[in-house]
């Protein structure tokens, strides 16, 4: 498989709020330009601590028709109570959704058999592109919840995966489940040519904790062995860092 590589614009901020500022102007300004040019909006949303301060100043700070914005989420675990704190679709209504009026979100639905989720939201999706993708990086360097060997050539838009140990131990760190036994073994995930398929890519990756990961996304040949490493095959995308994150 032959990969073009286009630069990937990095840019370093004092700390975890400006880099969310930061990350939101990017972001607001393609949810703007695409209602403008196209009548709404389509945007991916990724659930995770990395994404509270964008989350926010996205939220705040700008003039966005979110009433014509169709929003969906790229990953959620399978097995846990649609009401499950923990739970993806629920951390982004507490983060973003109860804050602004948004057109619509088409949530996954994790009370469905997986597979008939997985397949829901394949077609919840369609094929037109994303105008904006809001996510981060994983300590193993996961886009979404695509792991190491992630399938950079994916042929599903969405699938049940497997949790590796990393990723889940990553949800204990980040104190949303109290040990590793609690954390659901899988999860619905949004693949990555699918979170590729879109016109923009706004990633905000603060904390120490992803550094070992930012580099490997810069430095590693592009490769499922590195997932980030996809990023650097898209011709518009950002990665926000803190200080902590940055490895240069």
């Amino acid at each position: 498989m032959i990969l073009t590589q286009h630069p990937l614009h990095v840019r370093t901020l004092p700390d975890a709020a400006t880099l969310g500022e930061a990350a939101a102007a990017v972001a607001a300004d393609r949810l703007r330009t695409a209602v403008s040019e196209r009548g709404g909006a389509r945007v991916m949303l990724a659930a995770a601590p990395s994404q509270a301060a964008t989350l926010r100043a996205l939220a705040q700070g700008y003039d966005i028709a979110w009433d014509r914005v169709e929003a969906f989420h790229m990953d959620d675990y399978v097995g846990l109570a649609p009401d499950a704190p923990q739970g993806f679709g629920a951390w982004l209504q507490r983060h973003l959704l109860d804050a602004v009026p948004i057109g619509r979100f088409h949530r996954i639905d994790v009370s469905a058999p997986p597979e008939e989720a997985a397949a829901a939201y394949r077609g919840a999706m369609g094929t037109a592109p994303f105008d904006v993708v809001l996510c981060g990086l994983g300590v193993n360097g996961h886009l979404a919840f695509n792991d190491p060997p992630a399938d950079l050539a994916d042929p599903l838009t969405a699938r049940v995966v497997e949790l590796d140990r990393t990723s889940r131990q990553q949800q204990v760190d980040e104190g949303h489940f109290p040990d590793l036994s609690a954390v659901p073994p899988q999860a619905v995930t949004v693949t990555i040519p699918r979170l590729l398929n879109a016109r923009t890519l706004v990633v905000s990756v603060p904390t120490a904790a992803k550094r070992q990961a930012v580099r490997d996304t810069l430095e590693e040949p592009i490769s499922g062995d590195h997932p980030g490493t996809a990023l650097r095959t898209h011709p518009d995308a950002h990665l926000f860092l803190d200080p902590e994150a940055d490895p240069r």
